[in-house]
């Protein structure tokens, strides 16, 4: 058969479309410094492909990011990877990049196969000494075990040195991978319930990551469409006020709308309007206050197509989860 012939010219390319499979919202992130080590970020995907590229984010430094090297493989257990799947990850043809303050940079597509629900490392190497005042961009509490190692560029090492571990995502901040036509991308925006509240470290049990679960069975069981994942949690969000990251509405077209390949919104957000855990005067919301901005976000959507769904709020009476000291939920 000539495949070629059976299709019109480009129709081939749109056989194929890249969406998000993994994603973790930058924030500023604190208490980090590095001289010359190597970083080992695990992601946990939700689809599988054949073709992937990374996003590395320097949203909040002040100073541009070098990255002196950087890899993707598949991870075997804790810093391990399987060295027969590594990869070298380049940034317009090369294997170094700067990013500029408040910016981010996509790697070239890179050869890799992969199986959905997987664990990927994303292994970097930051030459330049980086101290704490450069406002380092990651993603806190993410209770995912993630790894720093001693001086020097290991992102080909098999078995990481490592110097640190943390629970914080660090820089990277994404992860794209080729996908047939017509799959969808899901970004799933809220508060820390959204983002990993109180979930077990290094079990992947986050909503999102159950809704990941859910799809692909699903898919494997009947053909149902499959969806990307993108986890755009960040714990204290809010919809009205700022918190971690901004408002919702601050940050929604960096966390939503930019996102790969995204074709449904999911939002489970207001708890922490509502709750104003500081009992601050100034930070109280009104039930219009709140219903207007999902509004905003409603709008914001559509205009792009994208489909978004309201998750319910859910009960807090008297919770005294971490609050501040000597306050309830009211």
């Amino acid at each position: 058969t000539n495949v070629a012939g059976d299709h019109p010219q480009g129709a081939w390319q749109s056989l194929m479309d890249w969406v998000g499979t993994w994603a973790t919202t930058p924030t500023a992130t604190e208490g980090f410094a590095f001289s010359g080590q190597t970083l080992r970020m695990i992601a946990h995907v939700s689809i599988g492909g054949t073709k992937v590229r990374v996003k590395i984010s320097n949203a909040y430094g002040k100073q541009r990011l070098k990255i002196g090297a950087a890899t993707i493989a598949h991870r075997t257990d804790g810093a391990a990877i399987d060295t027969q799947t590594m990869r070298t990850l380049t940034f317009d043809g090369l294997e170094t990049t700067a990013i500029a303050a408040g910016s981010f940079a996509v790697s070239n597509e890179i050869d890799l196969e992969f199986a959905p629900l997987s664990d990927l490392t994303i292994s970097f190497y930051l030459p330049d000494d980086i101290p704490e005042g450069f406002d380092v961009t990651g993603h806190a509490t993410c209770n995912q075990t993630n790894y720093i190692s001693a001086p020097g560029d290991h992102v080909e090492a098999a078995e990481l040195s490592v110097a640190q571990s943390t629970d914080t995502f660090l820089f990277v901040s994404g992860i794209d991978v080729e996908a047939p036509a017509g799959t969808g991308g899901i970004v799933a925006l809220g508060d820390s319930l959204t983002d990993c509240n109180i979930s077990t470290v290094d079990a992947n049990n986050r909503w999102p990551d159950q809704l990941a679960r859910n799809i692909i069975a699903r898919h494997e069981k009947d053909g149902g469409r499959l969806h990307g994942v993108m986890n755009q949690g960040i714990g204290g969000s809010k919809i009205i006020h700022d918190a971690r990251g901004g408002s919702s509405l601050q940050r929604f077209d960096r966390d939503v709308i930019a996102q790969t390949g995204v074709t449904h919104l999911i939002f489970q957000l207001g708890i922490n309007d509502i709750r104003n855990r500081g009992s601050d005067p100034e930070l109280v919301v009104s039930a219009d206050d709140l219903i207007a901005g999902m509004k905003q976000m409603e709008i914001r959507a559509h205009a792009k197509g994208i489909k978004i769904y309201a998750g319910t709020l859910l009960p807090y009476e008297n919770e005294d989860y971490n609050p501040p000291p000597g306050l309830k939920g009211l």
